[in-house]
């Protein structure tokens, strides 16, 4: 039985927003991109339509609809190789759509030592 010495310690990172106002039919960036890899993934859109998302602002990758939300849970499962698998850092998250209200949100958590 593993030790809480030896667990992994699950951080969120600092909240990344994005107006209506500043998202529009070409993809804007969310924030900062990820300073450490990131296990788990929560974007809420709050605004009032489908939005799309992209993490190289150029393909669509998915779609969120309005007041909902997606969530990866990266840790939730082993890869073949052992670890846990994660969104790279460096990654930037970008969105694009026509909302009218609102906002989008995302949330994510990496983990350390310690």
């Amino acid at each position: 039985m593993a030790t809480l010495s030896s667990a992994i310690r699950i951080v969120p990172d600092t909240l990344r927003t994005l107006a209506f106002g500043s998202i529009s039919g070409t993809y804007a960036g969310i924030g900062t991109p990820f300073t450490y890899p990131v296990r788990i993934m929560h974007i809420y859109n709050g605004t009032d339509v489908l939005l799309t998302f992209s993490i190289d602002g150029i393909s669509d990758y998915f779609v969120v609809p309005a007041s909902s939300f997606i969530l990866l849970d990266l840790t939730a499962n082993m890869t073949t190789y052992g670890g846990a698998a994660y969104i790279g850092a460096g990654t930037r998250i970008y969105v694009k759509g026509a909302p009218t209200v609102s906002s989008v949100y995302l949330s994510v958590w990496y983990g350390t030592n310690g």
